[in-house]
């Protein structure tokens, strides 16, 4: 209260109680005092991706290991996020949180933009030439319900394929498999119209339009995606100047370059450079999201369907806590875990709030 900042803790209560996501945290309940309002969620006795990263040699994790399960599992966080309309714009590793099972949750809401959306069905051509396909297919439309930001860019899908039954069953050829797979239904819903002029974030991850105030929306998690993955393999951020005003500097005038060690591949390389395009409407994923994101080579060979399946690189020890009568919190955790969620602590700079509008 005394910050001016009881909008946002309501905000990002309003969005912990919308998501029912594997890598998203689950609001188990809420309530208030006399002096706090309190979220109930789920532990994460690993840390966060930060503490992890500087336990690793190097301080950097390895490509396709560590990275490439991270960096899925946070890219299918924020692509659910932008389905709902919310705008993340948090995106870094200190609030990417591990849990118990080494699978991750994204967390820390409290600078998110939220975008309301109405989806609707609409009827589509796109499948109708296929004969087998009787009810044709559709799209799911959302629009936006505020004045200040929408949510657009519809994508087909087909609620349910009625083919002709055969009374053999024939096992499909490998090559037709791929056919199918590519013929596979793609669903988009990115608020790629929302606008902000919101200034806020953490100065290494942010945007060029957020810093020269041009207004901004969904592309700034891309750029934050890209910001975060640099981090992941590289141990830093690609644009850290001397200081905050440096940096600043450095993100909107500075070419990207990637450190010479240690050595990455191409694919990931290319990715990062494409999230890191300096103009919001030539970034990767502005235009279908995070489809487009998930088909590039960098993460060939993801299972997205069956991604919580995969071993996680780390797995963290479990904890035993003793809970002392003075304060409530246990010491153990404490020691094992600094980081909380809900703990207003940065480690990574300063933090930038600042509304103008």
């Amino acid at each position: 209260a005394s910050r001016k900042k009881l909008n946002r803790a309501q905000t990002e209560r309003e969005i912990l109680q919308l998501l029912d996501h594997p890598f998203l945290p689950t609001l188990y309940t809420h309530f208030e005092t006399d002096r706090f309002s309190c979220l109930v969620m789920e532990f994460c006795p690993g840390g966060d991706l930060h503490t992890l990263r500087q336990k690793q040699p190097g301080k950097y994790f390895s490509e396709y290991a560590a990275s490439r399960f991270y960096a899925a599992e946070v890219l299918l966080a924020i692509e659910y996020l932008h389905m709902l309309g919310v705008v993340y714009r948090d995106l870094k590793p200190e609030n990417v949180l591990v849990r118990d099972d080494g699978h991750i949750m994204l967390s820390d809401f409290d600078l998110s933009l939220r975008c309301a959306v109405s989806p609707t069905l609409i009827r589509t051509s796109a499948f109708d030439s296929d004969p087998r396909r009787a009810g044709g297919s559709f799209c799911v439309q959302p629009t936006c319900m505020e004045p200040t930001s929408a949510c657009i860019q519809p994508a087909c899908f087909i609620p349910k394929l009625f083919g002709q039954k055969s009374k053999k069953k024939t096992r499909k050829t490998r090559s037709e498999l791929g056919q199918s797979a590519i013929n596979l239904p793609e669903l988009l819903a990115e608020p790629t119209s929302a606008r902000s002029m919101s200034f806020v974030g953490t100065h290494e991850y942010l945007a060029p339009e957020i810093i020269k105030g041009e207004g901004h929306g969904s592309a700034v998690d891309w750029w934050t995606f890209g910001i975060f993955l640099h981090e992941l393999l590289y141990g830093k951020t690609p644009f850290k100047g001397s200081g905050n005003r440096a940096t600043l500097f450095n993100v909107v005038g500075q070419q990207l370059k990637f450190p010479e060690s240690p050595s990455t591949s191409y694919a990931g390389r290319d990715l990062i450079r494409g999230l890191l395009a300096k103009e919001p409407q030539q970034r990767l994923g502005v235009k279908r999201g995070a489809t487009e994101i998930k088909q590039h080579p960098f993460f060939e060979g993801v299972n997205w369907a069956l991604i919580r399946c995969s071993t996680p690189p780390e797995v963290p020890r479990p904890v035993e806590a003793e809970l002392p009568v003075k304060y409530g919190v246990s010491e153990a955790v404490a020691s094992t875990n600094k980081r909380v969620v809900g703990a207003d602590a940065k480690s990574s700079g300063k933090y930038l709030d600042f509304e103008f509008f």
